[in-house]
């Protein structure tokens, strides 16, 4: 099983040291970039979901690449 957690840079030193000490656990720190992604990823599935159930309207791409 994959967890991620988000915790705050002053609690994490001592977390990932009592995660560290367990025989069975393995971790690894992600780079903030990667978290960041991860979470706007999360995001957008999120997002089509409400779209596919029609709580939520979508925009055309044709609308989006014209705002670029």
């Amino acid at each position: 099983m994959k967890v991620l957690l988000d915790i705050e840079n002053d609690n994490a030193v001592h977390l990932m040291e009592v995660l560290k000490s367990l025989p069975y656990m393995k971790t690894t720190t992600l780079p903030d970039e990667k978290a960041l992604l991860i979470a706007e990823v999360k995001e957008a599935v999120e997002n089509l979901k409400l779209v596919r159930q029609g709580k939520i309207k979508a925009r055309p791409a044709k609308d989006l690449l014209n705002e670029l």
